[in-house]
């Protein structure tokens, strides 16, 4: 009897041991990781802020000779590239960007496309990257030599009364953009952003869609205060100009909507459009800018550059197949 009660203490006390010391303590709370900010504190602490972006990003070249030191990367169709390229430019699709710098062994990059739009938008996701000298082509092989112009054509008036006005509109201020690289440095979630945007291909719109329905759009005229009610601008179009993410003027831009970002030639607003991207906005490029939507405004007549065939023209470099 003394050994059943003594067999029966002892079992409870094992339970309670078991029940008491080898409780389970709660999991610790998950914190969300809050990826864009720490992509965005990167980019402003590595100087990679817009307005750096936006320096020196395009060359305009006086002569043949100035494009010689460059590693000249051309995005157009191979047949095109066949047809006619810069002497040793290299054929690169635009997907494959980012493992053809790694061939350049130093030399600063030059991206050409058709008109210089396709290779702004490149030139600011390769910066972004790592490759702090990389420009492109202004005015594309268009710019270069006459057999390539595809400009002329695409100069165009579009505007109307119905979808045009030089009302200046407000912005209100807006969240960020929600990002899910998984990863947790700027550094590591910037590179990942760079290549999925490169891998989603050039983004861009043509004025005709915006103007037929503006109201689907963010559209954020990115000039000058006088040019945008000098030119005007599409009906209900902001002006956000800077956009940075030191003074947060960024957070004007509506990131639940697709933001159309027009300037005067498409080359500005295609390097805005590939930073944008990268910080996780849905973000396009509008062709061909104030070239493409009101190309005979009485305003060019002012001082104002970027109009081609204007005060831009093409030249008669040469060019081999």
């Amino acid at each position: 009897m003394k050994n059943l009660f003594f067999l029966t203490f002892l079992f409870g006390l094992v339970l309670s041991f078991t029940f008491s010391g080898c409780k389970k303590e709660d999991p610790a709370p998950v914190v969300a990781v809050d990826e864009y900010a720490l992509l965005s504190g990167h980019l402003k602490s590595a100087s990679l802020d817009l307005d750096k972006m936006l320096n020196s990003f395009v060359l305009f070249p006086a002569a043949e000779t100035d494009v010689a030191p460059k590693y000249i990367m051309d995005l157009r169709s191979a047949a095109d590239y066949a047809n006619g390229h810069i002497a040793n430019a290299v054929n690169v699709e635009f997907k494959n960007i980012l493992t053809e710098a790694a061939k350049a062994s130093g030399k600063p990059i030059l991206v050409v496309c058709y008109t210089g739009q396709i290779s702004t938008y490149a030139t600011t996701l390769l910066r972004l990257y790592g490759y702090s000298d990389a420009s492109a082509l202004k005015w594309g092989m268009s710019g270069w030599n006459a057999t390539f112009d595809k400009w002329t054509a695409n100069c165009k008036d579009l505007k109307s009364d119905a979808n045009w006005n030089t009302d200046v509109v407000t912005s209100a201020t807006f969240g960020t953009p929600k990002l899910a690289t998984g990863l947790t440095t700027g550094s590591e979630i910037l590179k990942k952003r760079v290549e999925d945007v490169v891998a989603a291909g050039f983004k861009s719109i043509a004025p005709a869609v915006v103007l037929a329905s503006p109201a689907d759009y963010y559209i954020n005229t990115y000039i000058s205060a006088a040019h945008y009610t000098g030119f005007g601008h599409i009906k209900g179009a902001y002006r956000i100009n800077p956009i940075l993410i030191s003074d947060g003027t960024i957070s004007n831009l509506d990131p639940s909507r697709k933001i159309v970002t027009l300037c005067y030639t498409g080359h500005t607003s295609g390097s805005v459009a590939a930073w944008l991207n990268v910080l996780g906005y849905d973000s396009y490029t509008l062709l061909w800018g104030l070239n493409g939507t009101t190309y005979t405004n009485t305003f060019w007549n002012t001082p104002v550059t970027n109009h081609w065939g204007f005060d831009s023209k093409t030249r008669t470099f040469t060019t081999v197949k």
